[in-house]
C-alpha cells in the first residue's frame, strides 16, 4: 500500500528543488503518492490565503508533509506560516541535523550535531505581544510548561538512544531566566535520570555558542527551548557550509513535516541553479521517520558521493551544473 504525502512546493526556488527531490524519492522505489497543496505567497495570490483550508485538510488527512521554502509577507497582519503550521498540528519537536559534506564552504570538518528544539512555546511565540500607544514600550510573555519541557527533552534522549548517540547537552539560561529557563533545566534533569546510558551535560546558551565555534566536536545532541534552538541550529548550519545544506523535521504525535530550512531565494528563482540538497536531506529524514532507513542511507550516500565528485553540481558548491543536472547525478548513483 502506498504512502500519501502532502507536498507543498513553496515559493521562489521551492518548486524547482521540490521537483528534483521527488525525482530522487521515486528513484528509491518508495511507492509514495504525492498530494500537492499550497501555502505562502503562491497560495495568497491564487487563493487569497497564506494557508488555505484545503492545505490544512490535506495535512490533517495524510499526517506527513514535505515542504519547500515559504515566504511570509513582511508587515503586520501576517503571521509566520511555519509557526502557524507547528501550532496547528502540535509539531513540538524541531530536529535539525548538520553533517560535514565534501566540497562545501566550511571551516570545519567531521561535524555531526543534532539540535532538538522545542517548537510550540517559549519566547519565540511572543505571547500577548503589544506595543504601548506612545510607541515607547513593547512587551510579550515567555511561557513554558512542564509538559512542553518534558516531552522535548524526552524526545531528544529517546532519539539519542535510538540512533546510538552518546551525549545530550541541555542548553539553558537558568542563571538569569530563573523561572522559565529554570523550569526547563529542572525538568530536563529529571528526564535525563531515566537515561543512564546517555551522558548528560548542561550548558548556558551563550557559552554554548562560543564553544560551538571554538570546539564543535564536543557536541553530539543539543536540546533546548524554542528561541535558543532557532539561533543555535542556524549557527550549527554555518559550521557545515550554511543553510543550503540544512534539513529540518517538525515532529508531533499525529503529524510530521520535513523541510528545507533555507529561504525561498527569489533572486535566483527560475534560473535552475538552486541547490536541492537541503530538501533532499529533509526527504532522507522523512524516510528514516517512516522506518525506511536503508533508503535514507542510500539517498544520503548518493548526495555525499555527488558532492565529493563535484559531478554536475550547482555553483554554490563549486560546480557549473543546474538543479536538474545535480538531481540527475544523484539519481544515477541511487540506481547504480
Amino acid at each position: 500500500m502506498s504512502t500519501k504525502i502532502t507536498v507543498i512546493p513553496g515559493d521562489g526556488i521551492g518548486p524547482e528543488i521540490m521537483n528534483a527531490t521527488l525525482r530522487v524519492l521515486d528513484a528509491l522505489d518508495t511507492d509514495f503518492e504525492y498530494e500537492e497543496a499550497f501555502a505562502g505567497l503562491a497560495a495568497l495570490e491564487a487563493h487569497g490565503d497564506l494557508i488555505p483550508d484545503a492545505t490544512l485538510e490535506s495535512i490533517a488527512r495524510n499526517k506527513l508533509v514535505l515542504k519547500g521554502p515559504l515566504t511570509t509577507p513582511v508587515g503586520k497582519g501576517f503571521r509566520s506560516i511555519n509557526v502557524t503550521l507547528r501550532k496547528e498540528f502540535d509539531l513540538y519537536a524541531n530536529v535539525r541535523p548538520v553533517v560535514s559534506l565534501p566540497g562545501t564552504r566550511s571551516n570545519f570538518e567531521n561535524i555531526d550535531i543534532i539540535t532538538v528544539r522545542e517548537n510550540t512555546e517559549g519566547a519565540y511565540l511572543a505571547a500577548d505581544a503589544q506595543v504601548s500607544e506612545d510607541g515607547k514600550q513593547a512587551e510579550s510573555k515567555t511561557i513554558v510548561t512542564r509538559k512542553g519541557c518534558e516531552r522535548i527533552t524526552r524526545y531528544a534522549f529517546d532519539m539519542a538512544r535510538r540512533e546510538g548517540r552518546k551525549k545530550v547537552t541541555i542548553v539553558h539560561k537558568a542563571n538569569i531566566l530563573k523561572a522559565v529557563s529554570g523550569m526547563f533545566l529542572d525538568v530536563a534533569r529529571e528526564v535525563s535520570a531515566d537515561y543512564p546510558d546517555i551522558e548528560s551535560s548542561e550548558m548556558i546558551v551563550d557559552a554554548t555558542c562560543m564553544k560551538l565555534v571554538m570546539d564543535p566536536w564536543q557536541f553530539d545532541v543539543i536540546v533546548t527551548t524554542n528561541l535558543f534552538g532557532d539561533i543555535i541550529s542556524d549557527l550549527c548550519a554555518g559550521l557545515v557550509g550554511g543553510l543550503g545544506l540544512a534539513p529540518g523535521a517538525n515532529i508531533g504525535e499525529n503529524a510530521a513535516m520535513f523541510e528545507a530550512v533555507h529561504g525561498s531565494a527569489p533572486d535566483i528563482a527560475g534560473q535552475g541553479i538552486a541547490n536541492p540538497c537541503a530538501l533532499m536531506l529533509a526527504a532522507a529524514q522523512m524516510l528514516a521517520h517512516l522506518d525506511m532507513e536503508p533508503q535514507a542511507r542510500r539517498l544520503r550516500q548518493a548526495i555525499r558521493d555527488t558532492l565529493e565528485a563535484r559531478d554536475r553540481v550547482t555553483p554554490d558548491v563549486g560546480g557549473n551544473g543546474s538543479t536538474r543536472s545535480m538531481a540527475d547525478a544523484i539519481v544515477e548513483r541511487i540506481q547504480a
